[in-house]
């Protein structure tokens, strides 16, 4: 199979006088057919052996925004955020960890904005995710705040939905799907 792009010079090198892609280049293409998992790999092995430039990857990754191993270098490179990943609950953990292994984009978590604060939250995007147990949101004035809550988003334009704990456990294959569908039904109306 014959893989063809248009590449700027910031995606060259030479190697032994042969060109070749750069290290970034060729991460980032590899990272189309791999899972986070393996890239994070990649990426591990070059840091190691003193090659890797994050500088380097960060500015392919700006250059990139419609290749399609971009989400998952942004995954496997949550490694070098020096700020982890703040989630209040086990639920909100599972949820962000399934969205990242799948090579989706990872979402702010517990973002505020508008005045309210959002679960898992993609802000380039305005969409969001609320992530409920019966446990935490089963009174009816609790009912009623979350459907205010969601209209007022709405109104600004920010969009969400609602994941059980259940179901995520249940299904998280179906969650992540429709998470994916969301995020690119959001890309394609330009948000």
């Amino acid at each position: 199979m014959t893989h063809t792009a248009d590449l700027t010079r910031a995606d060259l090198a030479r190697q032994d006088g042969i060109p070749v892609t750069s290290l970034a280049r060729t991460v980032l293409d590899l990272a189309a057919d791999k899972p986070v998992r393996t890239v994070g790999r990649y990426i591990r092995r070059a840091d190691d052996a003193k090659v890797f430039d994050l500088r380097a990857m960060e500015e392919l990754l700006e250059r990139s925004r419609g290749h399609r191993g971009r989400a998952k270098v942004l995954a496997a490179l949550e490694m070098y955020d020096e700020a982890p990943v703040f989630t209040r609950s086990d639920l909100e953990r599972r949820f962000y960890e399934a969205i990242v292994a799948a090579g989706l984009p990872a979402p702010a978590m517990n973002y505020v904005t508008e005045g309210f604060e959002i679960d898992a939250y993609w802000a380039e995007h305005r969409f969001g995710v609320e992530l409920d147990v019966f446990a935490t949101h089963g009174s009816r004035l609790s009912f009623e705040e979350d459907r205010e809550r969601d209209d007022q988003l709405l109104l600004a334009g920010i969009e969400t939905t609602r994941v059980t704990g259940a179901r995520l456990h249940r299904e998280p294959e179906a969650v992540v799907e429709s998470v994916r569908r969301h995020l690119a039904r959001r890309e394609a109306v330009g948000r």
